[in-house]
């Protein structure tokens, strides 16, 4: 952070009836967008007025803003179905302090709010989620069910109390919304590149409101698919284990790779900054200081192909029978379909016992390291992975809602809504293997991308040369439901400096169980050959000519595995190597509960403005308190053993929110807010059940994951300043600093178990496994400073409507991170150390250049983050134990052309520059992306001809 901002940080641094009166009277419902955010009439304007065009869209945005109590920012639909992105992450990406992330599948699915990954969802103003989550996958909502999206920074009293990071509420089209009969549709052919298919993206709105006898009424549908066939291409430059050098100790052979548990030379997996580096560092073998390399211990490939399907529905009815009152009904569906086969290629490319007569010559170092850049390896093993995975998705949402304005200036909201989120992923593979692979590989040949050959131009084609290995045959389900009451009351007192008093409460059931069924079986030990010539798979073009490593594979095809569930496992029952039990078909499947939650949430708040006057402009003062009350009861069934335990836990919460909000000139506005939120755990989280994977590098013990019970909840303390000057109509340029204090952040801590073979369901030889674990064992501070600029000039001729939109955010973290020495019979804590915010990049910038004249709209933009700390690694090598992100970005281009006033085509185009993803281990001031590159991924360009119309 330069010491510019630094300045500016440290100067901010300074500086129950009810419920059953709303059944009763509720005849249809649907979330009445009752905002105290916004003032009434900036609601009204976006409910009211068609929006149409890029600079319409933006002017919206900023009248939001203006109005707004909170700090919020806004994407609004240029059209019906027309967000100017394909789903609502990838909308969100130009927002001020919204970073995005994980742009593979041909879409960005990942997103935080200044960092935070915390974000409470909202449909409609409902808490929404998916499966068991904490959250609603956004990727998973169509654009074209859009009408408006706000990302709420700072948060009221009469908000969820949830969300460190935000609240992001996504609004969809009602009847109300429009003056009469409204039809529309859209249609877009979408071309990815990387898998050189055509997808399908498409919707549908018909929406009319009638004047009745019985008052008026109100109908809409709005329908929406898409598909998409994707393809993502993955090179991995494998983990860091020690080997000896080329003058190795007595009784140890050239270049002899160092496990972790040789009684003659152990050594501490999982160090945060990992094993040093140095030329000449040493470990300690039979107790004498001995130099040691380090290098990469495999090379692994991965092919991916995806099917992505996403349905999605949203239904609504609005009775209005007099002035006083209003009734909606409301209906939302999401529906998500993902079938993938991923073609996995993993070689080991260390010692193996052939280094040949000279081992000197079969490496070179980085140059002031022990590291080993290039090498050739000789006789070593590989595998082959064909991996199936299929996944379904279905949300469904029922609301009910009725609106009442009562004598004295009282309205009275009331919302009764139900809601279910399945979720099921079935997943089916086979290894092949082979071993006396000759392998030449650079680790980082140019870029962070490595190169590699194999010496036989047949070893990777040819199925005699492989065998087939182990069968991994497993399916879990997540199921979540919430009931959920709310009422909520406004009064306006007359000519008073107190303006409103709102008041309202909140009860939410929620539950969530997740189900597993599992087996695998050891080898068959026949050649893959022998399997039917249409289950065979060779993939084409890999990672398209980017970098110098194999173009070409041959496996069983994944998909042909899953359709054959059934005979395959057969196969392996009639072969004897099963090795967890009796290998059973579909018939005989029947999923386990080994984990049920049932939490319920009661709130209560009371919030008020006033309205005094300072200087002669008025201040606007927004206080409140609101109190929450969770009761969560959990159930867990061991995997292993069968054994049920229950737990259960109590959270009580007083949580204040105060605003300010004072106009220093007629064009110039200050915002202050301080308030508390805080984040419960995820409930897969709380889950002691064990996800093991077994010991695929050969360094004497498996790892894996399991949740803990005992987790609480994450508390922050939030302050923002914000200072906004609309200088020019539908233009502001606002500045705003923040700072988070965060107590009881989750990290993961390790636990070393030994499981007997028959618990593990796993089929490889180890029952040690190192397990991370997650405990609220940090607290953190984060915080920093956004610039925002939308401004729409008065330019003469052809330039008249071209503007910009802008924004650059600066963010600073810190949390202590535990550390622990893993190498013993038990990790052991050995002290803390200081560590960045997980997906915390310090500086992101977007910048969008939008134009609006006649017929012609469109908008240029790109958007980039600086590099971040993605996760860490599993204890169990020498590198450094944070895995980076390299710096991201992306240029993108949208166009449209109004063939007439009903009528518009567009083009889009993703990803201009064809980037490439990357990451790097790092910890402190150790690794980094030239001597520890990881993981590269090639991300597709996208290009899209769109068609709309509309009846009005």
């Amino acid at each position: 952070m330069n010491n510019s901002v630094k300045g500016l940080k440290k100067a901010y641094l300074r500086s129950g009836v009810g419920m059953v009166a709303l059944v009763a009277g509720v005849i249809a419902g649907q979330a009445f967008a009752q905002d105290t955010t916004t003032a009434p009439e900036a609601t009204e304007d976006v409910t009211e007025v068609v929006v149409t065009g890029v600079r319409a869209s933006m002017a919206k945005a900023v009248a939001v803003k203006r109005r707004s109590v909170q700090i919020v920012d806004s994407v609004i639909a240029e059209d019906i179905g027309k967000l100017p992105d394909n789903n609502v992450v990838e909308a969100l990406q130009r927002v001020p302090g919204v970073q995005v992330t994980n742009r593979a599948g041909g879409e960005v699915s990942g997103i935080s709010i200044r960092g935070m990954p915390d974000i409470t969802t909202t449909w409609n103003g409902r808490f929404v989620f998916t499966g068991t989550g904490r959250q609603l996958a956004l990727q998973d909502i169509p654009a074209n069910l859009i009408n408006r999206i706000d990302v709420f920074k700072t948060r009221t009293s009469d908000q969820i109390e949830t969300g460190i990071a935000g609240q992001i509420d996504v609004s969809t089209h009602r009847p109300f919304n429009f003056k009469g009969l409204q039809i529309s549709a859209a249609a877009r052919g979408v071309y990815h590149e990387q898998a050189g298919e055509y997808n399908p993206n498409m919707s549908a709105l018909i929406s009319n409101r009638w004047d009745t006898g019985a008052g008026e009424v109100g109908a809409l549908l709005n329908v929406s698919y898409s598909r998409t066939k994707y393809r993502n291409q993955d090179l991995n430059v494998g983990a860091m284990v020690p080997f000896l050098t080329e003058n190795p100790p007595a009784g140890f052979v050239p270049l002899e790779r160092l496990f972790p548990d040789n009684p003659r030379s152990p050594w501490p997996t999982g160090l945060e900054n990992g094993l040093p580096y140095a030329p000449g560092s040493t470990l300690l073998v039979d107790g004498v200081a001995t130099p040691y390399y380090l290098a990469r211990d495999a090379m692994i490939a991965t092919d991916l192909y995806g099917d992505r399907e996403r349905p999605a529905v949203n239904a609504a009815l609005q009775w209005r029978p007099n002035d006083w009152s209003e009734y909606t009904f409301e209906y939302f569906y999401e529906g998500y379909r993902n079938e993938i086969f991923n073609s996995m290629l993993f070689t080991f490319v260390d010692w193996w016992g052939s280094v040949g007569a000279n081992p000197a010559s079969t490496f070179e170092l980085f140059p002031g390291t022990n590291i080993i850049k290039s090498r050739t390896v000789n006789d070593v093993y590989g595998f082959n992975s064909s991996d199936y995975t299929k996944q379904k998705t279905d949300t469904h949402v029922y609301a009910l809602n009725g609106k009442w304005n009562l004598p004295h200036n009282l309205t009275v909201v009331g919302d009764l809504s139900w809601q279910k989120s399945d979720f099921q992923s079935d997943f089916f593979a086979m290894r092949t293997d082979q071993a006396g692979h000759d392998v030449v590989i650079d680790f980082n040949a140019k870029d962070g991308l490595p190169a590699y050959i194999f010496t036989d131009p047949n070893a990777l084609t040819d199925p005699t040369r492989w065998s087939v290995a182990e069968l991994y045959d497993n399916i879990n389900r997540d199921e979540g439901d919430a009931l959920t009451v709310s009422l909520d009351a406004d009064w306006k007192p007359d000519d008073t400096v107190l303006r409103n008093v709102s008041f309202g409460i909140r009860y939410d059931d929620r539950g969530a169980t997740h189900s597993f069924w599992g087996q695998d079986a050891g080898r068959l030990n026949r050649s893959l050959s022998t399997l039917p010539a249409e289950s065979l798979f060779q993939n084409s073009g890999f990672f398209d000519g980017e970098a110098d490593v194999p173009q070409s594979w041959v496996l069983p095809d994944g998909r042909y595995l899953y359709a054959n569930a059934d005979t395959i496992r057969a196969t392996y029952r009639d072969s004897g190597q099963v090795r967890t039990g009796q290998i059973v078909t579909s018939s005989g499947i029947n999923l386990t509960e080994d984990f049920d939650v049932q939490e319920v949430t009661q709130s209560a708040y009371i919030m008020a403005d006033i309205e005094p006057q300072i200087f002669g402009r008025t201040l606007l003062v927004n206080a409140g308190l609101r109190y929450v009350k969770v009761d969560t009861d959990m159930t867990f069934v061991d995997r292993g053993t069968g054994r049920v335990s229950s737990d259960s836990a109590s959270v009580r919460r007083l949580l204040p929110s105060f605003t300010l909000r004072y106009d220093l000139t007629d064009s110039v506005r200050l915002r202050y807010n301080y308030g508390e939120t805080l984040r419960r755990p995820d409930f897969g989280a709380l889950n002691p059940n064990y996800t093991l994977t077994g010991d695929l590098s050969n360094i004497g013990r498996g790892s894996g994951s399991r949740g803990n019970p005992e987790l609480a909840p994450t508390e922050s303390k939030n302050q923002d300043l914000a200072v906004e000057w609309y200088f020019a109509p539908d233009s502001v340029v606002h500045l705003t600093f923040f700072k988070r204090e965060i107590e009881g952040l989750v990290i993961t801590s390790p636990l070393l178990v030994t499981i007997p073979e028959d618990e593990t369901g796993l089929s490889e030889d180890t029952t040690t496994f190192l397990i991370s674990r997650p405990d609220n064992a940090s607290n953190g501070v984060l915080e920093g400073m956004e610039l925002g600029l939308t401004y729409f000039p008065d330019l003469p001729g052809l330039l008249d409507g071209l503007g910009v939109q802008a924004s650059a955010t600066w963010l600073d973290s810190s949390q202590n991170i535990p550390l622990y020495d893993t190498s013993g019979a038990a990790p052991v804590k050995i002290g803390e150390d200081q560590s960045s915010f997980f997906g915390v990049s310090e500086f992101s910038y977007n910048v969008t250049a939008a134009y609006e004249k006649g017929p012609i709209g469109g908008r240029l933009s790109y958007v980039w983050r600086d590099d971040f700390l993605a996760f860490n690694e599993a204890r169990l090598f020498a590198n450094p134990l944070g895995v980076w992100n390299r710096p991201e970005k992306s240029l993108d281009l949208q166009v449209n052309y109004d063939v007439t006033d009903k009528l518009s085509i567009s083009f889009d185009a993703i990803n201009l520059t064809n980037e490439i993803g990357q990451n790097y281990y790092a910890f402190g001031s150790s690794g980094g992306p030239d001597t520890h590159n990881h993981v590269s991924g090639l991300w597709s360009r996208q290009f899209a001809v769109g068609l709309r119309w509309r009846l009005n």
